[in-house]
């Protein structure tokens, strides 16, 4: 990846790069930013996923979408959700028979070759991030390991074997030849909003308020300042004719003196 000149929130108008990683989908989050912060403009960059800790770090990235987990010495995050996996079997598998609404067990892979590939996210036993009770890859490791997920569906396709990703990927990377089933019992993939401790800004502040549901009206989920209205003209009240007949020349209002009636004898 081309890395970009660090980011200077200091800089006036200086945009907010947020990162995101294959699958993941910061669109609504953007809209919500764009419509509060109109003078800040928000830069979506994608990276691969094995680059969003890194760029965030070396401040390429205000902050990022990535694959949890993360350096907790160096950067902040908070989970977002957690993805499904789905097993992508080629279009004429006899699991593609299934319905889809069926799902796979990893035991139903044990004579397959799975083509898990060097980019992999899901977090299996021994891999980071991983649980204390997380599972084995199943089935039978292919001759050569696919450098990509896009090369390992791409081999599926083929016929060479069948391909554990999260559901966000395969969603990514559909092909007509391919088909996906839900696997059930295997890892999800945790997806999170992480940013650098050492950067930590008001900006972070509102993007976390924006991923976490916060209103405007919330601590961390303000509008941007804008221009104070201008005062109202105040109107002056319109003198009646007869405020203006009992005016004298210095401004000053006569009063008549009360009249007298006449005294009935």
């Amino acid at each position: 990846m081309d890395e970009p000149a660090t980011s200077d929130p200091t800089r006036p108008g200086a945009p907010f790069r947020l990162g995101f990683v294959p699958g993941a989908t910061p669109a609504k989050w953007a809209r919500t930013w764009r419509a509060r912060h109109p003078g800040t403009p928000l830069e979506l960059v994608p990276l691969p996923a094995a680059d969003a800790e890194r760029a965030v770090v070396d401040g390429a990235l205000d902050a990022a979408i990535l694959r949890l987990p993360v350096d907790r010495d160096v950067l902040h995050a908070i989970p977002l959700y957690v993805e499904e996996p789905v097993v992508v079997v080629p279009r004429d598998h006899l699991l593609a028979a299934l319905d889809e609404d069926e799902a796979v067990t990893p035991a139903d892979l044990a004579d397959e070759i799975v083509l898990q590939p060097a980019d992999d996210v899901l977090p299996w036993r021994g891999r980071p991030g991983a649980e204390d009770d997380a599972v084995d890859p199943p089935g039978r490791p292919p001759l050569e390991t696919p450098a990509t997920t896009v090369d390992a569906i791409a081999l599926v396709a083929a016929g060479i074997g069948v391909a554990v990703v999260p559901r966000s990927l395969a969603r990514l990377h559909h092909r007509k030849d391919t088909a996906v089933r839900t696997l059930a019992g295997g890892p999800g993939a945790p997806v999170g909003l992480a940013w650098a401790i050492a950067r930590e800004d008001e900006r972070t502040e509102d993007l976390v308020g924006i991923v976490r549901g916060r209103t405007v009206n919330s601590s961390r989920g303000r509008r941007e300042p804008t221009a104070p209205a201008a005062p109202a003209a105040t109107s002056t009240p319109r003198r009646t004719q007869q405020d203006r007949t009992q005016q004298g020349r210095g401004g000053a209002r006569r009063t008549s003196p009360p009249r007298r009636g006449r005294r009935r004898r």
